[in-house]
């Protein structure tokens, strides 16, 4: 089922378990009569029939005074004779009230009588469940209008005062909490009533919640103050921490008394509350030494007695000291692992403040290694990586087993997490660098695919630990060499690891005394391929070699006498070997490559500007075969580097637009007998064309003026071709089309003023005459040409990856026919602005398509996500193929609207390539 945009700012609702196939909140305007008929409504007088009536289910004495919407005769609707008035709501009842509710279509005076009903059964209901979902309905019906937001308010407050539950009373916080997000009309009085109105154990959440109601900072203070006089314990807890966290003149000490009581909260009864309180730890900017040492030993320390003029006494502040011993501990040994991930995030930025606390910590850090839980491996990195990243993480001999052990760990999350902490840190000794290297020998040895990200951690190390690597590769240098047979192993991963490790040894910023063997880097061109895709991010193929090329030649291996060899390697060469200007040497030498890759694609269409010329005077087949040449020349530019591959993809979708023109146009010049050619149907023809031209209008970003121009020029061409063919020459939507390019060309000409073409000149002289007849549009087609076109260097391609990973006819995934599946998706995009508007394509057969709109918000701040796309209509059969594609709906005053119901409103351009997922039932 499709989604649109729309549709998005509902919130989400989870649909009722008495019927499983029914997932209310997805209903559309037009299914509603269906799905009421199967829940034995009785039928309406009122004109929107395919809404339920909700004045049916209230009490006698409200469906009395209440106004019904009118019908189409003006009359006002009334609930039937034969329905009870005493007739409970059901969660049947209540789902199908969802429906209305969403449902943009439902008029005003519907949406008057469903509020009243239920604000009804707010105060007359005792069903927990019910009044749940009731109070979810309300929320949404806040949030469509506004205008509801004081009634709804007031029925809230007035159930929350006499609800016994305390469920209950905090769902309806959370709903006045919800209304006063969206409406920020509500005074402060209103917060103030309901901290002295709910009931106790409420009390906790309000003040946790207190930022949602808009409250002014000083009368927050205010309250706070209230509540330490609260006779509920915990509340007044709280309002005592808040309000030693909200003044007073010494920052350190109000941090430090905020510490201390969370830190007494990590030994409650409930995993939540433990949770939360290792997270606000976490969030803690300042904290005493002495605190922090405190909460990694259960014995108590002999601390500082610092005067926390705001807590009390000597004595007190001693047992509220006490209490944060071992509290860390105690939140790492916890039997629940969203506790022990949480107390390792909570360590990463103690570790930050303090280095002796980071010392400290280490030992608990790689213990949590060998953790089972998977996220908790995984965060004691992350942890161990922040505490690398400010210099405070310092590995000891003791530490190196059970942290390198994580090299072999099954999960390849972990390996990488562990990388990242080699690429970061500063090993102390040779002794422990030595260590780190043969660990992840290992991993290469028996993790293959892990080649390239090792290499790259190598590559790495080597250049931060200049000395250590070339102590090092001189003692193993012998495994390098080749045996006495005189046969090399270089295929070996031990021997690979070392020659990557021992060619980034010269480019240490710290010179060493001793130098690696010249050999090594001779040695290390026979797996140039493998090296230089490790370290595509950094340095290029031919960069490499010349690097290698040079050092195998070297007496000495620096890179001031690399610097000094300039007749063998150009000096952008050598200063980009610098460790210091590397980011921006290879920015320079990427910017060079791109200019010189741009070069060669003008040359190629440069190319293509005669090949019109040739077609016009009937040589088809010659203008064909330039076409042939010029793709494969093409050819040859397919394997660079990816940042250049916009300009290449450019001119290979260029050279596909000319060829259709090409064989499009034989259809019209006279000059040409078509039958002599096999050039396909004129509209299947059309078609492609104009599905290649949307893709370059809209996957390219970046293009000049002058290029936007030539882009539209041949979009006129395109509408041109269409209305020459006598048979569609009237088509309504190609002259809106032709009319709205031709005044976007009009725009950028005026912006840029940029001299136009015959072609234009003439197809607007055209338009003044209205009506035209095809050989007109013909006649114009004479005066168009292929102009050169140039590329700039600013072009950037819009595009995606998608792919379901495990999933291939061996491995399917499973479903439940005639029940919804979800298809777990992994998407990456490329150069997607937070305004496109991206639809997920899927079809199950020709018959049988759906779209699923992706929100900005899934990829905003991130390029790669993973997403479970439902698809609801499986067929009744063991096994089926779906296939997906990502299409960007095209937004321009000429783009094509859509043909599809409930889908993208605009023609879509496909990012990707159909991908096939496979599913079966047994």
């Amino acid at each position: 089922m499709c989604t649109h945009p729309e549709a998005h700012h509902a919130p989400r609702w989870t649909p009722l378990a008495d019927d499983p196939h029914i997932d209310f909140a997805r209903f559309r305007t037009r299914d509603l009569a269906k799905f009421l008929r199967r829940l034995s409504f009785p039928p309406s007088s009122s004109s929107s029939s395919s809404f339920p009536n909700p004045c049916r289910y209230a009490s006698s004495h409200r469906i009395s005074s209440m106004e019904l919407p009118a019908s189409s005769s003006g009359e006002t609707s009334r609930p039937p004779s034969t329905a009870s008035s005493e007739e409970p709501l059901t969660r049947h009842t209540l789902a199908s009230f969802r429906s209305v509710i969403i449902n943009p279509s439902t008029p005003a005076s519907l949406i008057s009588s469903t509020l009243e009903t239920l604000t009804g059964h707010l105060q007359l209901s005792r069903d927990p469940l019910l009044l749940h979902h009731t109070l979810k309905l309300l929320t949404e019906l806040a949030h469509r209008d506004g205008g509801h937001s004081a009634v709804i308010s007031k029925s809230v407050s007035r159930f929350l005062l006499s609800t016994e539950s305390t469920r209950l009373a905090t769902e309806s916080l959370d709903t006045l909490a919800s209304i006063s997000e969206n409406d920020r009309n509500f005074d402060d009085s209103f917060f103030v009533s309901l901290c002295f109105d709910v009931p106790a154990p409420s009390r906790a959440w309000l003040l946790r919640n207190a930022g949602r109601f808009g409250i002014r900072t000083y009368l927050l203070f205010t309250v706070f103050l209230g509540f330490t006089k609260d006779p509920y314990p915990y509340v007044s807890e709280w309002g005592q921490m808040l309000v030693a966290s909200s003044c007073g003149s010494d920052r350190l000490k109000q941090s430090d008394a905020v510490f201390i009581k969370l830190s007494s909260m990590v030994r409650d009864m409930s995993v939540e509350v433990r949770v939360a309180a290792f997270d606000a730890l976490g969030k803690i900017e300042m904290v005493s030494v002495d605190v922090l040492l405190q909460t990694l030993s259960k014995k108590v320390l002999g601390i500082r007695k610092v005067n926390y003029r705001s807590q009390g006494s000597t004595g007190e502040i001693e047992a509220l000291v006490s209490t944060s011993a071992g509290a860390l501990v105690h939140g790492l040994e916890d039997e629940f692992y969203e506790v022990r991930k949480s107390a390792c995030y909570s360590m990463q930025k103690f570790t930050a403040l303090s280095s002796e606390f980071a010392g400290e910590a280490i030992n608990l850090l790689t213990d949590m290694l060998n953790d089972d839980a998977v996220a908790v491996r995984l965060q004691a990195l992350e942890t161990m990586r922040e505490m690398a990243n400010c210099g405070h993480l310092s590995l000891k001999v003791a530490n190196m087993h059970m942290f390198l052990s994580s090299l072999t760990d099954n999960n390849s999350l972990v390996r990488d997490a562990v990388r990242k902490v080699l690429k970061s840190v500063k090993l102390p000794n040779l002794e422990i660098f030595t260590l780190s290297v043969y660990g992840l020998i290992e991993n290469l040895q028996r993790y293959h695919q892990d080649e390239a990200k090792i290499f790259a951690v190598l590559f790495e190390m080597g250049r931060r630990h200049g000395s250590f690597t070339v102590s090092l590769i001189n003692k193993v240098f012998q495994e390098i060499e080749p045996s006495s047979d005189g046969k090399f192993g270089f295929d070996s991963a031990r021997v690979a690891a070392f020659l990557v490790l021992s060619i980034s040894a010269p480019l240490c910023n710290r010179k060493s005394h001793s130098k690696n063997p010249a050999a090594v880097f001779s040695y290390a061109v026979t797996i140039l391929g493998r090296i230089s895709c490790a370290l595509a991010d950094e340095v290029d193929q031919s960069t490499l070699m010349a690097y290698l090329s040079h050092c195998s030649k070297c007496s000495t291996n620096s890179v001031a006498d690399y610097k000094e060899m300039g007749s063998e390697i150009s000096d952008i060469y050598a200063q980009k070997l610098e460790r210091g200007n590397l980011p921006s040497t290879l920015a320079k030498l990427q910017h060079e490559t791109d200019d010189q890759l741009l070069k060669s694609m003008n040359i190629i269409l440069a190319k293509i500007k005669d090949i019109w010329s040739l077609v016009k005077l009937g040589f088809l087949h010659e203008g064909l075969r330039t076409l042939r040449a010029c793709k494969r020349e093409l050819a040859i530019f397919a394997s660079e580097p990816a940042g250049s591959s916009s300009s290449v993809a450019f001119t290979a979708l260029y050279l596909r637009i000319v060829k259709l023109l090409a064989k499009i146009s034989v259809h019209f010049l006279p000059t040409v007998n078509y039958f002599n050619y096999r050039v396909g149907d004129l509209d299947l023809l059309l078609g492609k064309l104009d599905r290649r031209l949307r893709d370059m209008r809209f996957q390219f970003i970046g293009r000049s003026k002058e290029e936007e121009l030539r882009v539209l020029e041949l979009d006129l061409v395109s509408s041109v071709l269409r209305l020459s063919k006598v048979e569609i020459y009237r088509c309504a939507t190609s002259m809106r089309k032709l009319s709205a390019v031709l005044s976007h060309i009009e725009h950028v000409h005026e912006e840029a003023s940029i001299e136009l073409s015959s072609f234009v000149t003439e197809l607007k002289k055209l338009m003044i005459n209205i009506p035209c007849h095809p050989h007109l549009f013909r006649k114009v087609l004479d005066h168009f040409s292929l102009e050169k076109y140039e590329l700039s260097g600013r072009l950037e391609c819009v595009s995606a990856e998608l792919a379901v990973p495990g999933n291939n006819s061996e491995n399917p995934l499973y479903f439940v026919r005639g029940l919804p599946v979800a298809i777990p998706v992994e998407i990456n995009l490329s150069n997607v602005s937070k305004e496109s508007m991206l639809w997920l394509k899927m079809m199950a057969g020709e018959e049988s398509t759906r779209f699923l709109f992706l929100d900005a918000k899934l990829y905003v701040g991130s390029t790669k996500f993973n997403y479970s796309a439902p698809f609801y209509r499986t067929p009744k059969a063991l096994s089926f193929t779906l296939r997906i594609s990502i299409g960007m709906e095209c937004r321009c005053e000429h783009a094509g609207v859509a043909t599809s119901v409930g889908g993208p409103r605009h023609e879509l351009t496909f990012l990707t390539p159909e991908l096939d997922v496979y599913l079966s039932s047994a």
